[in-house]
């Protein structure tokens, strides 16, 4: 390890602004180099902090992990960046997770060095602060992110068509973008609070960048920074200069300046340039190039929806097992069937967990099937599809590097016309996220009435217990987690009204209403994946059956008298059912009593093997 090309290196870093030179040659000698392999960790959560970490050369990933074992993405790092800067001053485990996500070399300095140079040490702090400052600045509920390093105070002068604004220096978003921030201060809801859009914002960027450069609309280096940049927002760079409300007017123009902005300051610093130097990389001239917000907005939306299904499908497949496992473990117990919350005929509880089972399972195919009408496009229509400002080959040239980009076999529309207007498929999806939501929220109707008592209702089942249940009843415990799942159900439901109703207030050649409908799309998505997870978790995989309840209910069900039916006829089993009924005792005792069938035969009818399932008839 070459010293000097250290200290060269670390008179970079952020961290350490304001070191002397000798503080920088006395640390540079502390400094070890490591090298990690792709998945290795550089620390882990409730690991011990003992480190900081300069990143050399590599990318790595910063996530938590919650408690069931599910990773949420915080960060990327790359080269320059630097991870667990709170170790030299703090006893306190880590709270993340670093790993290594392509072969990676950090320079490694130890807390010793710190508490060695008590001077340097405090300037270092000083740093810390400012850089904790910014991050709070930049925080909200959905994510952190490494993009800026600090904020100077300095600012850059842009202009639009309402004039001239100054923009902090350190912004990656532009004019545009800060009037929208004051303009739609509206749910206080983000798009960074949706990496998935920002993601499919900078796909088709780079897809219409690769298009055009294709066409020779536009210069190779220009071409290469404005993938770059996008290459890196794909990869969670950045999200945080996403910060338009979800809800705006326009059309989603805000968003789709936005990224435009975004992509060409970071473009520009790939160039060599400072942000806000337009003329050598503009978000409209380049970024925007040969696309209109009402192509590229709903394009990258579909994009989005596409991945967000995976994700929520992925957390239903994960409900669906627990619901599964249920069933067999049930498949033993025998309890009453209902209908109209009155008894009918036995059953068991298994076969009651492995319907929930088989009713979710559907919902799969349905969300897939009904997503994959995303997958039809509108670029190259521009502003109202006719094409306008692009070149003739454009629309087929970006659907390819679309392709490629994505993944994903996405077509053009025949009509660019009529789909720059049609929002028929976020409709057609949005039924789909709402029907799983009826679902959901039937069934946990049914967990709450399964397990109501526990002394005064049916009480066959056992919620797991997860907080007391009242403030003045002692002992008291209630089925919260189904209570917040119907919830839900009822937010997604009322989702699905408002993307009905936006996509019938469509007029003319565009529908402006477009931000509500995704808001509402990405909310209900959002929604039913934290609830089921904290369904299957926190409820269905603890449940537990009351089995001698379940038989007590059986044995003195008026209903029983059902599975007697084919062998003494309805006129003897509705006597029998009204008299057991007044008199307060068992069908069972009733037809010994009255010598209807032998204790034989009524066993055999009435053992639970010959009531659950279709048996061979004979004629009465």
């Amino acid at each position: 390890m070459d010293i000097k090309l250290v200290e060269k290196f670390v008179r970079e870093i952020e961290l350490f602004r304001g070191l002397s030179d000798d503080e920088f040659v006395t640390l540079s000698k502390r400094i070890i180099d490591k090298t990690y392999k792709v998945g290795e960790f550089l620390f882990r959560e409730n690991g011990p902090r003992e480190d900081v970490f300069v990143i050399s050369n590599g990318r790595v990933e910063l996530f938590k992990s919650n408690a069931y074992g599910v990773d949420t993405r915080l960060a990327y790092f790359g080269k320059g960046d630097f991870l667990g800067e709170g170790s030299w001053a703090s006893d306190s485990p880590h709270s993340t997770t670093a790993r290594a996500l392509e072969p990676t070399i950090v320079y490694s300095i130890n807390r010793d060095f710190f508490t060695a140079n008590p001077a340097a040490a405090l300037k270092v702090f000083s740093n810390i602060a400012r850089i904790i400052s910014r991050r709070m600045r930049n925080a909200n509920a959905r994510m952190t992110s490494s993009a800026a390093q600090y904020e100077s105070g300095q600012t850059r002068p842009e202009h639009d068509l309402l004039g001239d604004r100054n923009v902090p220096f350190e912004y990656y978003y532009g004019i545009q973008t800060l009037r929208a921030i004051e303009n739609f201060n509206i749910s206080g809801v983000t798009l960074n609070f949706f990496p998935a859009l920002i993601e499919g914002l900078a796909m088709v960027k780079h897809a219409a960048a690769l298009a055009n450069n294709e066409l020779g609309l536009m210069e190779d280096d220009v071409t290469k920074a404005i993938c770059a940049a996008c290459e890196e927002i794909v990869q969670g760079k950045y999200h945080n200069h996403f910060v338009v409300d979800m809800i705006q007017g326009g059309a989603g123009t805000s968003t789709n300046m936005n990224a435009n902005e975004v992509i060409a300051n970071r473009a520009l610093e790939i160039l060599g340039h400072e942000k806000g130097q337009y003329e050598f990389c503009h978000p409209n001239n380049h970024v925007n190039l040969s696309q209109s917000t009402n192509d590229a907005y709903p394009t990258s939306v579909k994009i989005a929806l596409i991945n967000s299904n995976k994700k929520l499908t992925d957390v239903l497949r994960m409900l669906i097992e627990s619901f599964d496992k249920k069933a067999k473990e049930f498949s033993h117990v025998i309890k009453m069937g209902r209908t109209q919350l009155q008894d009918a005929v036995p059953m068991t509880l298994g076969q009651e967990f492995g319907a929930y089972a088989a009713t979710l399972s559907e919902e799969i195919e349905r969300l897939d099937q009904n997503v994959k009408l995303f997958l039809e496009v509108n670029m190259g229509a521009t502003a109202i599809g006719t094409g306008i400002n692009s070149d003739p080959d454009y629309a087929d040239k970006v659907i390819t590097h679309l392709r490629k980009v994505t993944g994903m076999p996405i077509v053009n529309s025949v009509n660019l016309v009529e789909a720059t207007q049609d929002t028929g498929a976020f409709i057609m999806y949005s039924a789909a996220v709402k029907r799983l939501a009826v679902k959901l929220s039937k069934i946990c109707n049914d967990l709450r009435l399964l397990s109501s008592g526990p002394r005064t209702g049916i009480n066959e089942i056992n919620l797991p217990p997860m907080q007391p249940g009242s403030s003045i009843m002692p002992g008291k415990v209630n089925p919260v987690i189904p209570e917040v799942v119907n919830q839900i159900a009822f937010k997604v439901i009322g989702n699905d009204l408002t993307v009905t109703l936006a996509s019938e207030a469509g007029q003319l050649e565009l529908n402006v209403m477009e931000p509500v409908i995704v808001q509402s799309l990405f909310e209900s998505i959002e929604m039913l994946k934290n609830g089921m997870m904290t369904l299957k978790y926190r409820c269905i995989d603890g449940i537990t059956a009351n089995e001698e309840r379940c038989l007590w209910l059986v044995h003195n069900s008026i209903g029983l008298v059902t599975a007697l039916n084919p062998y003494l006829g309805y006129e003897v089993s509705t006597i029998l059912a009204k008299e057991a009924l007044t008199s307060n005792r068992s069908v069972y005792d009733l037809v010994l009593e009255k010598k209807l069938m032998s204790k034989e035969e009524l066993d055999n009818v009435l053992a639970p093997e010959n009531m659950i399932k279709p048996r061979k008839m004979t004629k009465q």
